[in-house]
């Protein structure tokens, strides 16, 4: 196993700076998701951890030594891309094999180290066939046997699902995680997709533009947001956000939506009179009522998805995104009545749009 530490790492490119002072530090075994939109840095920076791209500033610390000079074949790393970067004329075996035979392995280890992984992986009985022979999910297993049968220190993944259709994603999904959780390898993985960071991660870094914004469990990052981006990133039905003024009355904090409505808040002590905030609400926070004198939610779009109903509409003016369970009272033909779980909503300052505490 492998620790990792990034202290302080940039990147330039022509002078322009695309990755701006990160600093990530990554324990021996801990499963860890690169997290942002296209664009923000995170495969920048995964090139970067396996010695692809060069280190501009800062350091790249592997086991307890500085690494930004050691060469990628020297950092006991194996990477698996989105594309999969199997050899078409070469079967599994040879595939699996390829980076072995290149280190001049014994034949009779190679053999038992690519038997071991294709076991592992459940394509031993695919051994002999090409890679245009396989389905998605045999090809990225493939990719997976040939990170793994060098047994490194670090595995890197590269959004190695998005070309999987949903339900294989699933499957490939629990698989990934599952083997890192057998070998205990230290691994890096990149993703868009916030299912896959919420549900494989020790540890979730979350990009934007260059930054890492926020760092943590992920159900720190869902439940402690310290921004809109954050707390508008992780989460579907996307968090339902009213904007509105502070009001401090007889002591008491009091939040007033744009429209007039009166929303319960937490009490927080460094609210001022005046205050423009964002009140933040889960979907998932919200709950159906039989009392008139909770919020009267007009519904524009009803969902059933099996598991939920999901509602898009408005209180008052204010736009809400609603979730209840299948085994909540709920009738999309009647008036909807709802209240909230005030101590799990989040306050924002308008301006910065950071968290207030």
């Amino acid at each position: 196993m492998g620790s990792m530490v990034l202290k302080n790492i940039k990147k330039n490119y022509d002078g322009v700076e695309v990755l701006h002072d990160i600093n990530i530090d990554i324990k021996e075994g801990e499963f860890v998701v690169l997290i942002g939109e296209s664009g923000c840095g995170k495969s920048t920076l995964l090139r970067m951890i396996c010695g692809l791209e060069d280190i501009s500033s800062g350091e790249l610390i592997l086991n307890g030594k500085l690494a930004n000079e050691i060469s990628p074949q020297k950092r006991d790393m194996s990477m698996v891309f989105q594309s999969y970067a199997l050899y078409p004329h070469m079967n599994v075996y040879e595939n699996i094999a390829y980076g072995l035979k290149i280190l001049k392995v014994p034949k009779e280890k190679i053999n038992k180290k690519v038997q071991e992984a294709a076991k592992l992986l459940n394509i031993d009985k695919y051994l002999d066939r090409l890679p245009k022979n396989l389905s998605g999910g045999q090809r990225q297993r493939v990719s997976m046997g040939r990170a793994i049968v060098r047994k490194p220190n670090f595995f890197l993944f590269d959004e190695p699902l998005s070309n999987l259709d949903a339900k294989l994603r699933v499957v490939m999904r629990n698989e990934i995680k599952s083997l890192q959780k057998r070998l205990k390898t230290t691994t890096v993985y990149v993703t868009h997709d916030q299912i896959e960071a919420m549900t494989m991660a020790d540890k979730v870094v979350l990009m934007d533009k260059g930054y890492a914004v926020q760092i943590g469990a992920p159900e720190e990052l869902y439940d402690k947001p310290n921004s809109i981006f954050t707390a508008t990133f992780l989460g579907s039905p996307n968090i339902s956000l009213i904007n509105g003024t502070i009001k401090i009355e007889n002591n008491k904090v009091k939040f007033h939506s744009k429209d007039g409505i009166n929303f319960p808040i937490n009490h927080i002590d460094s609210l001022e009179e005046g205050q423009e905030v964002i009140l933040g609400i889960r979907p998932r926070d919200f709950h159906s009522s039989e009392n008139k004198e909770d919020f009267s939610v007009k519904i524009n779009v009803h969902e059933y998805t099996g598991a939920e109903n999901v509602i898009y509409g408005q209180i008052g003016e204010n736009e809400v995104n609603l979730a209840f369970s299948r085994k909540e009272k709920f009738n999309k033909d009647e008036d909807l009545y709802v209240n909230y779980e005030v101590d799990k909503t989040h306050l924002f300052d308008a301006k910065t749009e950071k968290i207030i505490r």
